[in-house]
């Protein structure tokens, strides 16, 4: 049983790799990004009170449900069809909810304006990824913002979903994956979203405490593999990973500013890292690599070890149903 769920996982990011995401009409998340989006305008309830509570009661709903389903239906794929049944389920649902290639593709689509000498088409391209304004942003600052997304989702598309995996099973990752949805859709600060997303924010906040914390550590080892300046890395994370609204964004990307060299800035809210070289499209190359690095380190140093502990407890048996 642990061999099929360490395969799946396995299989799952390699698939991602290989494949990237199919079309938003055969994509889940895509089908439940649109479930959320008709039920939006339904919460809007007039008052601050009651919009926070129809809020909060729809995103614990929704999560729960899509975990229960998710979880229901591997017990059933073990059950009819055995561990290769789970595996192959397992590995399915864990592809759906990361993106590794997927913001492989969009950072070098950006990158490959630049390269033409297209800064328009960058800022365009940059604007599917990014919730800032991007039509007067100058190359320097559409590189910095491609940086910090690359490193941002990090967490936030690739090791989340991977550690609530090692921890829950698929329905773990699917159901991250349903917070992560819900804060990208409601999770905003303004008058029309700040009560109805209030606990989709927090929900995200709390599912990336730990996740963030530990990819920030592997991205510091990645910098030392790679060549990159990993005592900076360190140095920077200690300083500047406070200084991002989110308590959690801060870790991967000023591990990635430092590592980098650079400072990776959002004009009028945060400046991480210095400027000791320039942004260039390299240090994106390298950040796209540092990436894919931590991904394999997070998968080798923490999911199968916590995979394996958790088994030798008994607990996958428990989570399954099993004897």
């Amino acid at each position: 049983m642990l061999l099929a769920l360490i395969a799946a996982l396995a299989g799952g990011l390699g698939l991602d790799v290989v494949a990237g995401d199919p079309p938003n009409r055969y994509h889940p998340v895509a089908w439940l990004g649109r479930l959320i989006g008709y039920f939006v305008p339904r919460l809007k309830a007039g008052s601050r009170a009651r919009e926070r509570a129809g809020g909060s009661a729809f995103a614990i709903l929704i999560v729960a449900l899509v975990g229960a389903g998710v979880h229901f239906a591997a017990m059933a794929s073990l059950y009819l069809a055995g561990a290769v049944a789970l595996a192959i389920f397992s590995a399915i649902i864990l592809k759906v909810t990361v993106a590794v290639r997927g913001m492989d593709r969009h950072a070098r689509a950006i990158m490959a304006c630049l390269e033409n000498g297209d800064l328009p088409g960058a800022r365009q391209n940059l604007s599917m990824i990014v919730r800032r304004p991007t039509e007067d942003l100058d190359e320097q600052h559409v590189l910095s913002a491609t940086i910090e997304c690359v490193s941002e989702s990090t967490v936030d598309g690739i090791t989340g979903p991977v550690f609530y995996y090692s921890l829950l099973g698929p329905a773990g990752a699917f159901a991250y994956r349903a917070i992560n949805t819900l804060d990208s859709m409601v999770g905003y600060k303004d008058d029309y979203y700040r009560d109805i997303g209030w606990m989709s924010a927090r929900l995200d906040t709390l599912a990336n405490y730990v996740p963030a914390r530990i990819t920030a550590f592997l991205m510091v080892v990645s910098a030392r593999m790679l060549g990159a300046d990993w005592k900076n890395s360190l140095g920077i994370l200690q300083r500047d990973h406070g200084k991002t609204f989110s308590p959690n964004a801060g870790y991967p990307m000023a591990t990635m500013a430092g590592a980098l060299r650079i400072r990776l800035e959002k004009i009028g809210h945060y400046s991480l890292g210095d400027s000791q070289e320039q942004t260039t499209l390299q240090k994106c190359r390298m950040a796209i690599s540092m990436m894919k690095l931590t991904t394999l380190l997070f998968f080798l140093a923490f999911s199968v070890p916590a995979m394996s502990v958790l088994y030798l407890a008994g607990w996958w048996r428990l989570l399954l149903g099993l004897p």
